[in-house]
């Protein structure tokens, strides 16, 4: 592996520990300015795309709010020149104590050793009902 790649490969462990820590500045600093973040939902072909700093990071720390146990399971990381992969487990808690565990992939741009692009997909899967609740 090149150290390019090995770089590549350490920033996107750094993205998810940030995710994992609900630590919207640091995942914003593995990130170029004019970052462009395809949501896996959302009214267009992409989902929803946000562009740039301050959207993204909004989108992100409203997940955080929303899903105040929210973790990201990553499974795996590939880089391939600049673009990379991750695939990973989305666990969250609902306000009203439903569960969501879904599997996902990221795919990433790289520009000046940083990510310039994130589309997620997370497959689509029912609320799971709350812990202890009968089904």
């Amino acid at each position: 592996m090149s150290d390019l790649d090995t770089q590549r490969l350490q920033t996107l462990h750094q993205l998810f520990d940030a995710f994992n820590r609900h630590d919207g500045a640091a995942v914003m600093a593995t990130m170029t300015d004019d970052i462009v973040f395809d949501a896996a939902a959302g009214p267009e072909a992409c989902g929803r795309r946000i562009v740039g700093t301050a959207d993204v990071r909004a989108a992100f720390e409203t997940t955080f709010a929303t899903f105040p146990d929210v973790s990201w399971e990553c499974t795996r990381h590939a880089v391939f020149g600049d673009r990379g992969v991750s695939e990973w487990i989305f666990r969250a808690t609902t306000k009203d104590g439903g569960r969501i565990e879904a599997e996902g992939v990221d795919l990433f741009g790289f520009r000046d050793g940083k990510i310039c692009s994130k589309t997620a997909f997370r497959k689509d899967r029912p609320v799971l009902p709350a812990t202890g609740a009968s089904a």
